[in-house]
Order: structure tokens, then C-alpha cells, then sequence
């Protein structure tokens, strides 16, 4: 049995789920841990590294990032039987397939965050 093909989503559609999805891919944490593991790939991450090598970020908002991502199956969760258990990360064939464009958008603000930067201070400035 064949199973049907699903829509393509429509961002411009207050009911469509891509809005959702962009909202969970477009911050600054999942670009981080997509990153990260990327470089690692096809290794995993173990939980403990992945929150060395992302700064700032908290161990609950990891956590949620983490589940969310495993959730849209952009991310794999191992756990191992350990004391403490050991808990490791990877990308799934689609998370590495998200880091290109991801890469792309983090190149772009670090590429332009100064002039925008310095165009916010002016504006806040002049209209303070």
C-alpha cells in the first residue's frame, strides 16, 4: 500500500504547522546544536559536551531544545545504561540536511551584525 503524498506546507496559511517549525529551527539554540553535532557527524555528542561547546545556554533550555529536535526526528537519542546514564546525540539524515541552510543564515548574521549593530544604536539615538 501506497501511503499518500502530504502537502507541501504553506507559510503564508495562519493554520499551517511550517510556521510552528520555523519558529522551533529559526533560534539561536537550535542553530548552535545543529552545528555542533554537524561537526561531529557521524559521531554523537554526549549531553555533558554538547553544553560545554554552546555557550550560555542552560541545561533546561538544552533539554527542551534537545526534545524538540528529537521530536521532529531531526536528532537521534541514545541512552546509555550507565550510573549516571550517559545520554548521546546525533543528526538523523534530515538534521544534517538542515545544517547547510542554518550555516548559510549563521554566516549571514555574523557577516552583517556590526553595520546592524551600529544602524539600531543610531536609530535608537535619534528617537529617543
Amino acid at each position: 500500500m501506497v501511503s499518500p503524498v502530504k502537502p507541501r506546507g504553506d507559510l503564508f496559511s495562519p493554520l499551517c504547522p511550517t510556521r510552528h517549525l520555523l519558529d522551533r529551527i529559526g533560534d539561536k539554540w537550535t542553530s548552535m546544536i545543529v552545528k555542533v553535532l554537524a561537526e561531529a557527524h557521524p559521531a554523537e555528542v554526549r549531553f555533558a559536551e554538547l553544553r560545554r561547546r554552546v555557550p550560555g545556554v542552560s541545561q533546561k533550555m538544552l533539554s527542551v531544545t534537545l526534545r524538540g529536535l528529537v521530536r521532529d526526528g531531526l536528532v537521534t537519542r541514545r541512552v546509555e545504561a550507565t550510573v549516571p546514564p550517559s545520554v548521546h546525540y546525533g543528526l538523523t539524515a534530515r538534521g544534517l540536511s538542515l545544517d547547510g541552510p542554518l550555516a548559510v543564515l549563521r554566516d549571514w548574521a555574523e557577516t552583517n551584525m556590526r553595520e546592524i549593530d551600529d544602524h539600531g544604536q543610531a536609530w535608537d539615538a535619534a528617537n529617543s
